[in-house]
């Protein structure tokens, strides 16, 4: 799939080769980008039927039809924010591979619309047990191309494979998202390298201390 303008990946729109009437298909992407559109301006907060019924220009009869309530629509939405089908890339190193997913990623946090959405999913996730579990998704979606090129660097034996991959994984997106939802400071490559640097550094180091026990490092 390619980006649109707002980072994601365009879903692509189903016709007469699914048998679904291309009215309904069209009214549903309309609805669904003005979802969009309103999460990206005003947060959950700002979402409701009406202001959907507005924007999209379909009436509010025909977007019960297919959301019986505004959290089924915000959770269609949300989960067109990513598809989640990316391959992590393989440039033959695990420096490599964490660069280029932590570049795109830095990037994506700048021009992408779920991270200008995703704040108030979070503050909504607290309250919400049908938008927490959105969040769980979304974020599984976010962090399988690192854990894939984690795992794959502890089969060609980069790092030790009983390293903790989600805590490396959490050490290396962090950082990103302090930035960006935080003290919002710039996300640029040296920023990045500096992570990377010092992430995978930190886990070498620490898989190469002896432990207390013979001098052999314990499995987990």
């Amino acid at each position: 799939m390619v980006r649109n303008g707002h980072g994601e990946r365009d879903a692509p729109v189903r016709g007469k080769r699914s048998g679904t009437d291309p009215r309904v298909v069209l009214s549903r992407e309309r609805v669904l980008k003005a979802t969009l559109d309103l999460l990206t301006e005003a947060g959950l907060g700002g979402l409701t039927f009406d202001e959907v019924v507005k924007r999209s220009g379909v009436a509010k009869t025909t977007i019960y039809r297919h959301w019986p309530n505004r959290n089924a629509l915000i959770i269609e939405a949300c989960l067109r924010m990513t598809d989640g089908d990316d391959e992590p890339p393989d440039t033959g190193s695990l420096e490599g591979d964490v660069k280029a997913i932590l570049t795109d990623l830095a990037e994506l946090l700048v021009t992408a619309r779920w991270s200008s959405v995703l704040p108030s999913i979070v503050d909504a996730a607290e309250r919400d047990p049908e938008i927490a579990e959105v969040h769980s998704r979304l974020q599984r979606r976010h962090a399988a191309p690192l854990r894939a090129a984690l795992e794959r660097a502890a089969l060609r034996g980069e790092i030790p494979p009983e390293v903790d991959l989600s805590a490396v994984a959490a050490a290396l997106r962090g950082p990103l998202y302090f930035r960006r939802w935080f003290s919002r400071d710039v996300i640029d490559n040296s920023f990045v390298n500096l992570i990377v640097e010092s992430v995978l550094a930190g886990v070498r180091r620490d898989a190469a201390k002896p432990s207390h026990q013979g001098g052999r490092r314990r499995s987990r």
